[in-house]
């Protein structure tokens, strides 16, 4: 365990520096803050190059019990309030982070005769809905999640810490080009089907095996590109008034009902 006692430490910067996405993706690194996440970090052994605290996480109970899990890691830094407070991304803060290496997924890897369902994000920018859906995903065990260029990057950390550690456990695919790679994932098999309001079939007893499932963003929907790829345009039922869900919720309901909601 090491001791840092000054906001100018070269590792304080480091941290600072990862609520950048592009500070992210050049050190392959991302903040995981929380008691519960940091212990599933430990316990299932994912890729941690530090973790930082401060000594009121002894003041809670699964803070104490977590920091004795821990020991005398290498890994751990010891840092004052007021530091932690100025790396911290919460109101209230739990006294405990860690920097947790960003895991790689190639979508060429795929073996697409065994897929299931693949989530294709096109402009989901509200964290919050990126949130729900990898952990939704997670819960669902579904196949991965295609994030297209405009989507909120998934480890903004407010975007990592609402999905309660799922981030580890849900590939998710990046790509530059999202149209081009719908044509081939279409080329090698796999349906695609779009979220709508307009000209939709329900979601119910329709067949989501071997397909991709488009969620557009919250304000303009799936883009017009990949709605022209979609073999179909699906919609939730809904027996109230509201005319729509948000991007979370609607895809959580479709994910349940491809994966239960059918058997």
């Amino acid at each position: 365990m090491i001791k840092i006692k000054s906001s100018k430490n070269s590792l304080i910067k480091e941290i600072k520096s990862l609520y950048r996405k592009k500070e992210r993706r050049k050190l392959g690194l991302f903040l995981v803050e929380g008691i519960k996440i940091v212990e599933e970090i430990v316990d299932k052994n994912y890729s941690i190059k530090k973790i930082v605290y401060t000594d009121s996480i002894f003041s809670n109970k699964d803070g104490k019990k977590l920091m004795e899990k821990i020991g005398s890691s290498k890994k751990l830094v010891n840092v004052p309030e007021n530091i932690f407070k100025e790396i911290s991304d919460t109101e209230n803060p739990q006294g405990i982070l860690g920097l947790a290496s960003i895991p790689l997924y190639e979508i060429e890897d795929l073996n697409l005769d065994n897929v299931k369902l693949l989530l294709y994000l096109d402009g989901v920018q509200d964290p919050g809905n990126m949130g729900t859906i990898i952990r939704t995903a997670d819960a669902f065990n579904i196949d991965g999640i295609i994030i297209a260029e405009g989507c909120v990057d998934p480890y903004n950390p407010k975007v990592a810490r609402a999905t309660m550690g799922s981030i580890f456990r849900v590939p998710l695919y990046f790509v530059d080009d999202g149209v081009s790679k719908i044509k081939r994932l279409k080329s090698e098999g796999l349906k695609l089907y779009s979220s709508s309001l307009i000209g939709s079939v329900d979601i119910d007893g329709l067949d989501f095996k071997n397909t991709i499932v488009a969620i557009g963003n919250e304000s303009n929907g799936v883009s017009t590109e990949i709605y022209n790829l979609s073999d179909k345009l699906i919609k939730i039922p809904m027996l109230g008034e509201s005319e729509s869900l948000n991007a979370g919720v609607a895809a959580s309901i479709i994910m349940y009902q491809s994966t239960i909601g059918n058997n």
